[in-house]
């Protein structure tokens, strides 16, 4: 499977899930290729149910060496009420510039119940999940959980300053704003461009072209954002990424090209939940 002789074929995709398998709200997907030639946008950003973004990973196992999957969803939850630790972490960066963490729970019905479709999809796709071991690895799938809104504030120091967050869904009306929607498209323009993605500019000019975005194109940039977390763990300097919690109570990955916030590393502290 994704024999490709001597040459490594790396394939890496972002999953906005959208936690629930409604078909009037699908989720976003997105696939990124790497080899000798370089990182290309394979597939762009587009709608997708659980069942079609299994489908899309098992193709591209089939095709590539090594192939991570960088999900915007809880994967690991074992708690049935609250919150996980990772959460409340996370919390006491992305409250602080403004913005919001789901509690993940097993209590939450059509989204991380026991009858939810995540765990059906996991249980489909057959990856692996131990982020340190997919960077690691030669070969093998894989499956990691990312935050855009965490990634955000990691690789754009506007966002990261007291309600700083960018406000870029439209579905909130009266907090969206399109000027912040610009603003995270050429953050992601940046940030793809740091790792020479090619084809990304055109995406994200398309992108800030759009002055009327619906709920569906904002999925298609988180999706996006998963694609680039998931592209800098695996080639980025380790330190330049964190993992924040563990396999046992839940986690995630994000970037940290500025070194780890310190708030971070305070709420880590106070709760002895890992980060490194």
């Amino acid at each position: 499977m994704g024999d490709q002789g001597s040459a490594t074929t790396i394939s890496v995709v972002g999953f906005d899930s959208a936690w629930t398998d409604n078909p009037k709200a699908p989720g976003a997907i997105c696939v990124i290729r790497l080899d000798s030639q370089g990182a290309r946008l394979h597939v762009e950003p587009k709608l997708v149910s659980f069942s079609e973004a299994a489908a899309i990973i098992g193709a591209e196992r089939s095709e590539v060496t090594k192939c991570l999957v960088a999900l915007d969803q809880p994967t690991i939850v074992p708690n049935l009420s609250g919150s996980r630790p990772v959460d409340k972490v996370a919390a006491s960066l992305i409250s602080w510039v403004g913005g919001g963490v789901q509690p993940a729970n097993r209590s939450k019905l059509g989204m991380l119940d026991d009858a939810a479709p995540i765990w059906r999809f996991k249980q489909a796709i057959g990856a692996i999940e131990d982020p340190e071991a997919a960077r690691a690895a030669s070969s093998g799938l894989f499956l990691i959980e990312v935050f855009p809104a965490l990634a955000l504030v990691a690789i754009e120091s506007a966002y990261c300053q007291r309600y700083g967050a960018p406000k870029y869904n439209p579905a909130n009306q009266k907090m969206f704003r399109l000027e912040h929607w610009h603003s995270v498209a050429e953050t992601i323009r940046t940030f793809g461009s740091l790792k020479t993605l090619d084809q990304l500019e055109l995406w994200c000019s398309d992108v800030s072209a759009n002055l009327m975005p619906r709920k569906a194109d904002q999925d298609k940039i988180d999706a996006m954002i998963c694609g680039l977390i998931g592209l800098h763990w695996l080639v980025a300097p380790r330190e330049q990424s964190v993992m924040i919690g563990d396999l046992d109570n839940g986690y995630m990955i994000a970037p940290a090209v500025n070194g780890i916030h310190e708030r971070l590393v305070t709420a880590a502290g106070k709760r002895n939940v890992p980060i490194r």
